[in-house]
C-alpha cells in the first residue's frame, strides 16, 4: 500500500480515491495499514462515476477486475490496466442525421432502421438517429426504433441548445429531445463567439447561459448528455478565453462528453494538436474531436485529436456530409485500430469493415467508391507486372495490410501492363492449368496487349478475360455457335420505336431460329438470344443483367467512333462482367452479351 501512497497521494486518515484520469472508475481503497486482500472491511470495488458507457463495455469491465484480482503485482497491473483502458476509442456515427446532408445522400426512416441495425450488430458504441425536432421523417424514425433491442449500441437524438431567453423546459426543440425517448442526447452550441454575436443574435453571457442551462435540465431528466462544441477551433482561435468559457459551461452543466467541432473543416492538424494541448488539461469531462473534411484532412485531424486526448471519434459511415463530408468512420477504425494500436471495435467487427461499407453504399443509393482505403474493391488491387511479381513472393511487398484484416480481398488485375506473373496468378484464382515452361502465358500476354491496343479492358470484364485464357490455351468447350442474327429498328411520324431481333445458333449439330422483340435492338437481341438457347440450357433464365455501360474510345470519329461496351451479368451465386468492342454498338453489345452467357454455360458445362 506504500507505493500507492506514493503514486496517488492517499488520505491516510480516510478511504481513498483513485480516479483513473479522464475516467469511467473510482477505485476505493481501504484504510492504509490494512490488507487490501483480507477482512471483511478490506474490499476493493468500482464505482461508476458517469452513466457513459464510451470507455468500456461489460467485456472491458471484466478484463479489469480480473488484472486486478488476478496477478500478485497489485500496483503495476493498475497502472497496465489503466494503458489498456486509455486505449479504447468509442464510435460515434451521424450517418443518419450528418451524412444525409451530404449531396445525393436520402434515407427514408426504413432505411435509417436498416443501417442502426447493422451498425449495431458491426459494433457501433452511438448511432444519431437524427432530430426529432426538425422534420416528420426523423419523429418516426425515433418511434420505430423503440421497438429495436439493441446489443451493442446506444441511439443519440440530435438537437440545439434551448432558444435564447426561454427556459429549457418550454423550448419545442428540447421538449422533442426528450419525447424521442432515447437515453443519450447530443446537442450542439456556439463556441465561436462570432456565432453567437451575429448568426444568434445574442450576448455571449446568454449563449453560455444558454449552453450550461440546457445541458444541466436534460441531465435533470435523467439523459446522458453529449455537447458538441460546434466550430469550437475557428472560435478558439479569433478567441481562445472566450471559447474556453463554452465548454466549461457544458462541464459545469453535467456534460458526460464534450466534442469539439471543427465544422468548416479548414482546421490544419498542427492547429488540433495546439488547442487540446491548452484544453484538455483543465476539462475533466471526456473529450471527442468532430471533424469535416474541406480541406481533406478529416481523417488526419482525427487521429491527431485522438493522440492528443480525444477519447471518442464522431464521423460518417463512407466520409458522408455536407459539402466535403465528414470524417469516414472506415479509415478512422483502420487506422486506430490497425496501425495506432487503439481499440475501436472487436477483431470480428473489424472483418467486417468492408461488408459496412458497402452495405450502407448499397442502402443510401451511393456508388461506392473503388479507391476508398481499406474497403474499396481497388484498395488491394495489383496492375503492373513488376508488382504482382513481388507479392507472388511475398504480399508485403506492395500491401500494407492483409486484405482479409478489414474483410477485402486481393485482385490481380490484367491489362496492357500485364507480365506472365498476372496471367500465372489469374489462372490459378480461375483454376486453370498452364503449361508450366511458360509458353501459355506468355500467348495470352500478347493477346491481351493486341486487344487492348484495340479498345478492350480486361482489368474491368474478368469474365471475357475468362474465357480468352481458356481459349488460349484449347480448354474452351463452346457451349452455342452463332450462325447469324438480323436486327430491325421501325419507327413513324408519331409512335415509338420498335426492336424486333432474329437470330439462328446451332448447339452440335442441332439449329434454332427465334426472334422476339425488345424495348430497343439490343434487348430485342438479348430476348431472342436467350429464347433461342431455352431449348438446349433451360437454366438459362437464371441469369439476368445488372447494368449495362457504353463508353466510346476516342471521340474524334463522332458517330462513327469505336465504342466499348461492358455488362455486368449475375445469377444466385455470383456477378460476372464482359466486354465487347467495334464501331458498330450492336455489335459491341452482342461480343459483351454472348460472353456473359458463354461464362455461365461453361462453368455449368465444367460441373462448376
Amino acid at each position: 500500500m506504500e507505493n500507492i501512497r506514493d503514486h496517488d497521494n492517499f488520505d491516510q486518515q480516510h478511504h481513498n480515491n483513485y480516479s483513473r484520469s479522464r475516467g469511467h472508475y473510482t477505485l476505493v481503497t481501504s484504510p492504509v495499514g490494512q490488507s487490501p486482500v483480507s477482512g471483511p472491511d478490506n474490499q476493493i470495488i468500482f464505482k461508476q462515476t458517469s452513466k457513459i458507457r464510451y470507455q468500456a463495455d461489460l467485456i472491458t469491465d471484466f478484463f479489469l477486475l480480473t488484472v486486478l484480482f488476478g496477478r500478485k503485482d497489485f500496483i503495476s497491473n493498475i497502472f497496465e490496466a489503466r494503458k489498456t483502458m486509455s486505449n479504447l476509442i468509442t464510435l460515434y456515427d451521424t450517418t443518419l442525421r450528418d451524412g444525409t446532408q451530404g449531396e445525393q445522400v436520402n434515407l427514408s426512416a426504413e432505411d435509417k432502421l436498416r443501417i442502426t441495425e447493422r451498425m449495431d450488430r458491426f459494433g457501433i458504441k452511438y448511432i444519431e438517429g437524427g432530430w426529432p425536432g426538425s422534420n416528420p421523417k426523423d419523429a418516426r424514425f425515433f418511434e420505430m426504433a423503440r421497438s429495436f433491442s439493441f446489443q451493442n449500441a446506444r441511439l443519440a437524438a440530435f438537437g440545439s441548445t434551448r432558444r435564447a431567453n426561454i427556459k429549457p423546459e418550454d423550448d419545442e426543440n428540447i421538449i422533442a429531445l426528450l419525447k424521442a425517448e432515447v437515453e443519450t442526447v447530443t446537442i450542439f452550441g456556439k463556441s465561436w463567439d462570432l456565432h453567437a454575436s451575429q448568426i444568434l443574435g445574442v450576448s455571449l453571457d446568454e449563449n453560455l447561459s444558454m449552453i450550461e442551462d440546457s445541458v444541466a435540465y436534460l441531465k435533470k431528466c435523467g439523459r446522458e448528455v453529449i455537447y458538441d462544441a460546434e466550430h469550437f477551433f475557428d472560435g478558439y482561435k479569433r478567441n481562445p478565453v472566450y471559447a474556453a468559457r463554452t465548454i466549461k459551461a457544458a462541464a459545469d452543466g453535467g456534460a458526460d462528453v464534450i466534442v469539439l467541432c471543427d465544422t468548416n473543416g479548414g482546421t490544419m492538424p498542427e492547429e488540433i494538436q495546439s488547442v487540446m494541448k491548452d484544453v484538455v488539461p483543465d476539462i475533466k469531462t471526456p473529450i471527442g474531436i468532430h471533424a469535416h473534411n474541406d480541406c481533406g484532412l478529416a481523417l488526419a485531424n482525427s487521429l491527431t485529436a485522438v493522440s492528443s486526448g480525444a477519447t471518442m471519434v464522431q464521423g460518417t459511415i463512407n466520409g458522408y456530409g455536407e459539402r466535403c463530408g465528414n470524417v469516414d468512420l472506415i479509415s478512422v477504425i483502420g487506422n486506430l485500430q490497425l496501425k495506432l494500436g487503439y481499440k475501436c471495435v472487436s477483431p470480428e467487427g473489424l472483418r467486417q469493415l468492408t461488408e459496412l461499407s458497402r452495405f450502407v453504399s448499397e442502402v443510401a443509393n451511393v456508388p461506392p467508391l473503388s479507391h476508398r482505403p481499406f474497403v474499396g474493391k481497388s484498395a488491394f488491387a495489383h496492375k503492373g507486372g513488376v508488382h504482382v511479381s513481388a507479392i507472388l513472393k511475398n504480399t508485403a511487398a506492395y500491401e500494407h495490410i492483409e486484405p482479409e484484416q478489414v474483410g477485402n480481398k486481393r485482385r490481380v488485375l490484367v491489362s496492357d501492363l500485364s507480365g506472365k506473373g498476372n496471367i500465372d496468378y489469374k489462372a490459378v484464382e480461375m483454376d486453370i492449368k498452364l503449361g508450366g515452361n511458360g509458353h501459355d502465358s506468355q500467348k495470352i500476354v500478347r493477346e491481351i496487349k493486341r486487344l487492348e491496343d484495340q479498345g478492350y479492358e480486361f482489368e474491368a470484364a474478368e469474365g471475357s478475360l475468362e474465357l480468352l485464357i481458356k481459349k488460349a490455351t484449347g480448354q474452351f468447350e463452346e457451349p452455342f455457335r452463332l450462325e447469324s442474327f438480323r436486327v430491325t429498328i421501325e419507327k413513324d411520324q408519331s409512335g415509338p420505336s420498335t426492336s424486333r431481333a432474329t437470330i439462328k445458333i446451332s448447339v452440335g449439330n442441332e439449329h434454332e431460329i427465334t426472334a422476339a422483340e425488345g424495348d430497343g435492338p439490343v434487348n430485342a437481341l438479348d430476348n431472342a438470344m436467350r429464347k433461342a438457347l431455352t431449348k438446349f440450357y433451360p437454366n438459362i433464365d437464371e441469369i439476368s443483367l445488372v447494368d449495362f455501360k457504353v463508353r466510346v474510345i476516342d471521340g474524334s470519329d463522332a458517330t462513327a467512333a469505336k465504342v466499348r461496351v461492358q455488362i455486368e451479368t449475375r445469377d444466385s451465386k455470383e456477378i460476372w462482367s464482359t466486354i465487347g468492342v467495334s464501331e458498330n454498338v450492336i455489335e459491341a453489345s452482342w461480343q459483351a452479351l454472348v460472353d456473359s452467357v458463354q461464362y455461365k454455360l461453361s462453368k455449368e458445362m465444367n460441373g462448376k
